[in-house]
């Protein structure tokens, strides 16, 4: 049962992964796309935790938190850069 909850969670991020993407490609402005950008990892993220919750392996959970670090960073950096404080 649990394992059919974790595929429908990884079908809505698949969905979710899509509507950013389309959002990121299209984006009328570069805030815009650094949002669904922002967005894709978070879904990325999801992605990992939830292959972590299927194989029951610990380490994917380290993997997500590092990736996440460094999104939170890029990010960041991503912004202050258009906003002309870099």
């Amino acid at each position: 049962m649990v394992d059919v909850l974790i595929m429908l969670a990884a079908g809505l991020a698949g969905a979710a992964f899509l509507l950013a993407l389309v959002r990121f490609v299209r984006g009328p402005s570069r805030l815009d796309r650094v949002v669904a950008f922002d967005v894709l990892t978070v879904i990325a993220i999801t992605f990992i935790v939830l292959a972590a919750l299927l194989e029951g392996r610990g380490v994917y959970l380290d993997a997500a938190l590092v990736y996440a670090l460094l999104s939170f960073l890029g990010v960041i950096s991503i912004a202050r850069y258009l906003e002309g404080r870099f």
